[in-house]
């Protein structure tokens, strides 16, 4: 069950190689001797990462596990770093899910977005962009439409079984009766070669005329079905209406750009906002300025444009600020309804158009088997026209013997060929029938599919509010906190309660903010499986918590994932597990490092 990872010119580290047991493993270590650079390695293994060492122009790293042996390779090219080789991840969908969920180090974007206060949809909602949710749905309707048009067509060959198989018993009794007439015909009358020879072309002209006869209406029962289907087929595509919704591409790239840029504006104005909040709470706005005290109120230069203003006159910036922050977000809520309705729009239209166009090809497809059928009619017609002229012509040399024995003969092969005919139908029939348990079946998976597809956000959602919750309850009765609760929003954001009250993320501790980053991103880690896909986690830049605080988190992600590996500084006290020695690298310099 052991990891082994050998490292050339990765970050930090010029070389260097470790294992990795099931459990705790800690990289304990001082600044610059590679712990973080380990982290990115490992990361440059799964495929999350390209960390090069600075000036180097190539990298490697071999890691070799219980599943199989991967091999990548870093090296710049065109001013950019370019990965080579296979990677533990090749699926882009558990690189990304991996990236959020399962490499926790300081640059993960979930712990960023939390210490920077931000809205945690987009980030633990991004796995499922990579999931192609619509087309998958596409896909499935198309396969539903197809399985329900043979489910029909099933439900209709078993409706027929029993009138069917009632035909096939009739035609074998008829055929048993007139084998017993034609054995009584033939002991009763004698024939001479002439009258034989008469006899054995009437009856084959009579076999020829029951033929083209039972040809010609089975053509004409065909023409008439395929006329039905076509005129379904016509009166749905003249019902189908296709949505008349004006420039819906248009408008959908206008409103998402909008609601880009919303987002944007609210980002900068959420930093603007939080940036002066925290110097006013603080009381250190001569930080940014010079203020002179005086007993009517302090007066302050503004740290932008020079003016003098006052500490009352930036707090009512600072409200103004807020009252616009709401706007932007109410604005930004009307963009995200507006994105939303025209894709509904958009898939509309398209649904229509397929629909359209699916019929158009159906209508074309009967009405040329429509005209083969016609044309096959006319032949069997004059066929029939000849075949009758033929009987005509040889009854009036025939006795009445010779006639009734001809006329036997002729119905027996004629039963025969309408028996042979009605088997096949029956055993199509059946065939057809047998598939309407197995279609029943398919056609509810792939109902119950759709349902799933198209649930899916809301269910992730909600799942990733509930680990959200789970989690944060399992952490406030390890930690003490400042905060009594903490909760996902519908809309993503974080609240927290203090005393009571809703209180602001500006509020709680580096360590208070740290913690609930960890929570959001196990959350997604639930929510997304990602347990299947890596079954290790990285942690690092933990160094704002306090001894007793690291070990209690500590135990808590070991008990989430098969393997950890974490950093931690010589200053606290030993962890229950094993302990990977940095100094056995060889790492780069100050100057040289990137991730340490």
């Amino acid at each position: 069950m052991t990891w082994t990872i050998e490292i050339e010119r990765i970050a930090g580290i010029l070389e260097g190689a470790a294992t990795v047991e099931p459990g705790l493993n800690v990289v304990r270590g001082s600044n610059w001797q590679g712990k973080s650079s380990f982290i990115e390695a490992i990361k440059t293994s799964l495929g999350t990462s390209t960390e090069l060492t600075e000036g180097a122009d190539s990298g490697t790293v071999h890691l070799e596990t219980p599943t199989g042996v991967y091999d990548v390779t870093l090296s710049r090219e065109n001013g950019t770093v370019a990965r080579h080789g296979d990677p533990y991840l090749s699926d882009e969908y558990d690189v990304v899910r991996a990236e959020l969920f399962a490499c926790l180090d300081e640059r993960n974007e979930v712990r960023r977005a939390v210490r920077a206060g931000e809205n945690l949809e987009d980030v633990l909602l991004r796995p499922l962009d990579f999931q192609n949710i619509d087309s998958q749905i596409e896909t499935l309707q198309r396969e539903r439409e197809q399985i329900e048009t043979e489910l029909t067509q099933a439900r209709e060959a078993k409706k027929r079984i029993p009138s069917v198989q009632e035909k096939v018993t009739r035609l074998e009794n008829e055929i048993e009766d007139l084998r017993a007439k034609r054995e009584t015909i033939d002991s009763d009358a004698g024939s001479d070669d002439s009258s034989e020879s008469v006899r054995r072309q009437l009856s084959q002209a009579r076999t020829e005329q029951n033929q083209a006869k039972n040809r010609v209406e089975r053509l004409e029962q065909s023409i008439e079905r395929t006329e039905q289907r076509l005129s379904e087929r016509q009166d749905t595509l003249e019902a189908l209406e296709i949505p008349e919704y004006t420039d819906v591409e248009d408008k959908l790239s206008e409103a998402r750009q909008r609601l880009s840029q919303v987002e944007r504006d609210a980002e900068v104005l959420q930093s603007v906002y939080s940036a002066t909040e925290m110097v006013l709470s603080e009381e250190r706005l001569d930080l940014l300025t010079e203020v002179e005290r005086d007993i009517d109120g302090d007066t302050v230069a503004c740290w932008t444009c020079g003016s003098e203003t006052t500490r009352a006159d930036l707090a009512d910036q600072l409200d103004a600020l807020g009252s616009e922050l709401t706007a932007l977000r109410a604005q930004k809520e009307t963009y995200r309804d507006t994105v939303e309705e025209l894709e509904t729009q958009r898939e509309e239209i398209s649904q229509a158009r397929r629909r359209k166009a699916d019929l158009e090809e159906d209508i074309a497809e009967l009405e040329a088997t429509l005209a083969d059928r016609k044309q096959s009619l006319d032949t069997a017609s004059n066929r029939l026209e000849q075949a009758q002229a033929d009987v005509e012509r040889l009854s009036d040399h025939v006795d009445a013997a010779v006639a009734e024995l001809s006329d036997v003969e002729s119905e027996i092969k004629y039963r025969e060929a309408e028996l042979e005919d009605t088997a096949d139908e029956l055993a199509q029939l059946e065939t057809r029938a047998d598939r309407v348990d197995t279609l029943e079946t398919e056609i509810e998976a792939v109902r119950d599919d759709l349902a799933e597809l198209r649930g899916r956000k809301d269910r992730l959602k909600r799942e990733a509010r509930e680990a959200f919750d789970t989690a944060m309850q399992d952490i406030l009765s390890r930690f003490g906190t400042g905060f009594e609760t903490a909760r996902l929003t519908a809309d993503f954001d974080i609240v927290v309660a203090r005393d009571g009250q809703e209180a602001s993320l500006d509020a709680l501790s580096e360590g208070e903010l740290e913690l609930i980053g960890f929570v959001a991103a196990l959350a997604g880690r639930q929510s997304f499986d990602v347990g299947d896909a890596v079954p290790l986690l990285l942690v690092d830049g933990l160094g704002g918590l306090d001894d007793d605080n690291l070990h209690t988190l500590i135990e808590y992600l070991q008990q989430r994932t098969e393997y950890l590996v974490f950093t931690a500084y010589p200053e606290y006290t030993a962890f229950d597990g094993r302990e990977i020695d940095p100094t056995q690298w060889t790492v780069a310099n100050e100057k040289e490092a990137s991730a340490d």
